[in-house]
């Protein structure tokens, strides 16, 4: 009977090991994994925490004007849990709108948030903190400009000419945009010291993850 559980604990024990050609044995000798969004317990676990932390961050911060860490914790969760990322956002917005009400803010976040992403994602080999600090300092100076379209569209389902509701679309967005460059270059400043400080300890601290949750970088 003891052979038996040490040959079981042995078989056991083999099974653990990643398959030859595996992407853990992939990421372990440095090289490159294919795309391969399947979800597992794990995956879904981990997604839920970085939608917790995201919201928690968000909540605490509240009280501050236009400072915030979701575009922070955005970028650092895009660089180290790859896809996954196409899950948080979404299920994060859907909170949002859950929490506060669909609004035209709302209808902002849909492709606000998923170009933060995507930025990150192309220039994911960066791993200076001045360049993130100077991305994430960008996205919140130039996040009142992307909140000003819906304001466009509004003006351009408008009644009058074609040309008369393409000028007042112009006008509309450019009005509400100029408005707001204040609180956008507040929300450039927040972004760009939280990035600054926060980066390193938080990159080290995930990097201490296995390589089966995180991406190698």
């Amino acid at each position: 009977m003891l052979f038996f559980h040490r040959e079981t604990a042995q078989h056991q024990n083999m099974t653990d090991l990643p398959e030859p050609g595996t992407d853990a044995e992939k990421k372990e000798k440095g090289e490159n994994v294919s795309f391969s969004p399947r979800l597992a317990v794990r995956d879904i676990a981990m997604i839920g925490v970085m939608v917790a932390v995201i919201e928690v961050c968000k909540v605490a911060l509240m009280g501050l004007p236009n400072i915030e860490t979701t575009s922070f914790w955005i970028i650092l969760f895009t660089l180290f849990f790859g896809w996954k990322i196409l899950f948080v956002i979404p299920v994060f917005i859907l909170i949002e709108g859950s929490f506060y009400g669909v609004h035209l803010w709302w209808i902002m976040y849909l492709y606000a948030w998923p170009l933060l992403a995507l930025l990150t994602r192309c220039f994911r080999k960066q791993t200076s903190v001045l360049f993130w600090a100077l991305l994430s300092g960008a996205f919140g100076l130039s996040f009142g400009f992307l909140c000003s379209f819906p304001y466009f569209f509004i003006a351009l389902a408008g009644e009058g000419t074609w040309a008369a509701r393409l000028a007042g679309a112009f006008r509309a967005q450019f009005t509400w945009w100029v408005a707001g460059i204040p609180w956008d270059i507040l929300h450039c400043v927040g972004n760009f010291c939280i990035m600054l400080v926060l980066y390193h300890p938080i990159r080290i601290a995930m990097k201490k993850l296995p390589y089966s949750i995180r991406e190698g970088i």
